[in-house]
């Protein structure tokens, strides 16, 4: 399953992850999101999103690891992909009917929101 990572650009970008190829991800504290972090394997397929002023999908990475030895707080290692070439923006992916009952739009606040195969494929341009 394919999820989406919500980060402040200010705080650490997608150009971050770019020139460290690989980070750990954490900082989460939301229940629902580190739930979602918990579900994640090997290989799924990420989308990084800027929050902010950006607002907007803006690069792909995936999973490289989980470690969920501490039930509290699960340790997920990702690595960078790409950058989206032309990023969707909160009100292109609000405006698509695919997003409908998508957390992402329905809880604006969750930073770690589970993707449909399709959902996915329209963040990044396919």
């Amino acid at each position: 399953m394919p999820y989406l990572l919500k980060t402040e650009p200010g705080v650490y970008s997608f150009a971050n992850l770019e020139r460290e190829g690989t980070t750990v991800w954490d900082g989460v504290t939301n229940p629902v999101a580190l739930r979602n972090m918990r579900t994640m394997r090997p290989d799924e397929k990420l989308v990084i999103y800027h929050t902010g002023d950006e607002k907007s999908a803006v690069g792909t990475a995936s999973v490289v690891s989980v470690d969920t030895s501490d039930a509290k707080n699960p340790v997920v290692k990702l690595k960078a992909g790409r950058p989206i070439a032309k990023p969707k923006t909160l009100a292109e992916i609000k405006a698509n009917r695919l997003f409908a009952d998508s957390p992402l739009v329905r809880q604006g606040r969750l930073s770690v929101v589970p993707l449909s195969d399709a959902q996915y494929k329209f963040l990044i341009g396919e």
